[in-house]
């Protein structure tokens, strides 16, 4: 047998090898959809339950399939590996999402989930793409529903935010309102300050983007800027959507709020916050024409 026979021989049997190798890997993931489609049909429901629910959790999780597939792009030259402390990350992870078969909070199971992930890739990716995606897999748990237990605190404190600078504003605009507590009194009606206005959402949606955003971008001022501003402009945006809604009751009155407005106004504060911070991570073009 010469030498081109041989590397022939060989060529052939890394093929069939790469080929049983991508079989096994979409039979063992069609078993990972199978365990977990309680918990995926679960997130699902959270996920597209409504703009004041996670409502960004649909968005981070399309960003996070993109950013994998460009790494992985990024690593196709290297060589097929496999590393066995995958075992090590599944096995917990199997025990986390049996402990929540039997408490039902589908939670615990989502983080299952999440976790098992680097551990998959771990045993069919190898070591240096499982690193190469280890970002964006981490950024899939900022699209959990975060129970309102953990939260109300800060629910209550975002919404006294929202009302007291509403009204001052208000006040500026030399229109009479008075503030109690998360209400806002106006001539034609009295407007809550609610859970779904605290702003809350469009925070969580907020940070995530720019925690996103200050890890791809290249320049350091811009990764700080990028972080510092993400809470206040999250707020501030919030705010301005609660005085636009105080204004439209008290030109129209209470009835505005069950018109498509309302929730407009939410979709709208993703529409300015999320594209800001976008933009704020992006060099100028100037610097990158000059490189």
């Amino acid at each position: 047998m010469n030498s081109h026979t041989l590397d022939t021989h060989r060529a052939n049997c890394d093929i069939a090898l790469e080929s049983r190798h991508s079989w096994i890997l979409w039979l063992v993931s069609l078993q990972l959809i199978v365990l977990y489609a309680p918990t995926l049909a679960w997130l699902w429901e959270r996920w597209t339950m409504g703009v004041w629910h996670n409502g960004h959790s649909l968005l981070i999780a399309a960003v996070v399939l993109y950013l994998v597939h460009r790494e992985l792009q990024k690593c196709s030259h290297l060589p097929r590996s496999s590393n066995p402390w995958g075992f090590a990350v599944l096995f917990p992870t199997l025990t986390l999402h049996m402990l929540d078969t039997g408490i039902h909070s589908q939670l615990l199971s989502a983080v299952a989930f999440f976790l098992s992930l680097p551990g998959f890739s771990l045993l069919f990716l190898g070591t240096k793409r499982t690193a190469a995606i280890l970002f964006p897999l981490g950024m899939l748990f900022l699209t959990l529903p975060i129970p309102l237990v953990f939260t109300e605190s800060l629910h209550l404190i975002l919404r006294y935010i929202a009302t007291d600078s509403a009204t001052w504003l208000l006040h500026i605009l030399g229109i009479p309102a008075y503030s109690r507590e998360t209400l806002i009194e106006l001539e034609h009606g009295t407007l809550q300050v609610a859970d779904a206005c605290s702003g809350f959402s469009t925070l969580y949606a907020t940070v995530t983007v720019a925690i996103m955003t200050a890890y791809y971008c290249h320049d350091m001022l811009r990764k700080i800027l990028v972080l510092l501003i993400a809470v206040p402009l999250a707020i501030g945006v919030n705010v301005v959507r609660v005085l636009a809604l105080t204004l439209l009751v008290n030109a129209f009155g209470l009835d505005i709020l069950e018109t498509s407005a309302h929730e407009m106004s939410g979709l709208l504060t993703f529409a300015i916050a999320l594209p800001v911070i976008f933009w704020l991570g992006q060099p100028p073009i100037s610097a990158e024409a000059h490189q």
